[in-house]
């Protein structure tokens, strides 16, 4: 267990829940948010949980499952691509944020995030920075929506092989520009992003 989370833990203040998100800064594919409540953060199925960003992606599909085995409630709230162009990034993120706490079947006390706040939350939460990696909450949620997120991508390629969905998972990297560049824009793409607007001002 982490500083943060003992602490409010001698203060009396349970069930804590962590939220983050994966896929914010990726141009295609959906937004994923989850949120964790555990059973017991001291528990030594937890050891391995850390930020999903310092595991291999064959570490966080084991520890999803742990994750999952160890938890009271999980919750998981996924945002299409239409809906982040529609509202824009962070405000879908927020809302997104917002209903993975709301649909938690456990009602926390406490409610833990990973870099922002949660507005118009009735539940009190902070905003940790790097949060992933100093609270094993929120390192929960990261990995439960990173490994959900790349599962849908792996699906995504299968649909659309033409973009290498399955190895970078939609995000900027130079061999998606040049899948970019040579196949145009599929309906998965947020077309909210710059360089995905551009693309289709191109080819207008």
């Amino acid at each position: 267990m982490k500083v943060i989370e003992q602490q409010l833990i001698s203060a009396g203040i349970t069930p804590i829940a962590g939220v983050d998100e994966a896929g914010r800064g990726a141009c295609a594919g959906p937004l994923v948010i989850a949120a964790v409540i555990l059973k017991d953060l001291n528990d030594s199925g937890l050891a391995e949980v850390r930020d999903s960003k310092e595991l291999s992606e064959s570490k966080r599909e084991k520890i999803f499952d742990q994750i999952i085995a160890l938890a009271s409630s999980v919750n998981i709230v996924i945002v299409s691509a239409r809906e982040v162009d529609s509202r824009g990034v962070h405000a879908a993120n927020i809302d997104g944020m917002r209903r993975a706490v709301h649909g938690l079947e456990q009602l926390p006390a406490y409610v833990l995030t990973d870099g922002y706040a949660i507005e118009g939350l009735a539940v009190p939460n902070l905003a940790v920075w790097k949060g992933d990696q100093v609270a094993v909450t929120i390192s929960a949620a990261s990995i439960i929506a990173k490994v959900t997120r790349d599962r849908i991508m792996r699906e995504m390629d299968i649909k659309f092989p033409n973009y290498g969905f399955a190895g970078h998972k939609g995000y900027i990297t130079a061999a998606h520009t040049k899948a970019l560049n040579a196949h145009g824009v599929c309906i998965e793409h947020r077309r909210s992003f710059s360089n995905i607007a551009a693309l289709i001002h191109r080819d207008v």
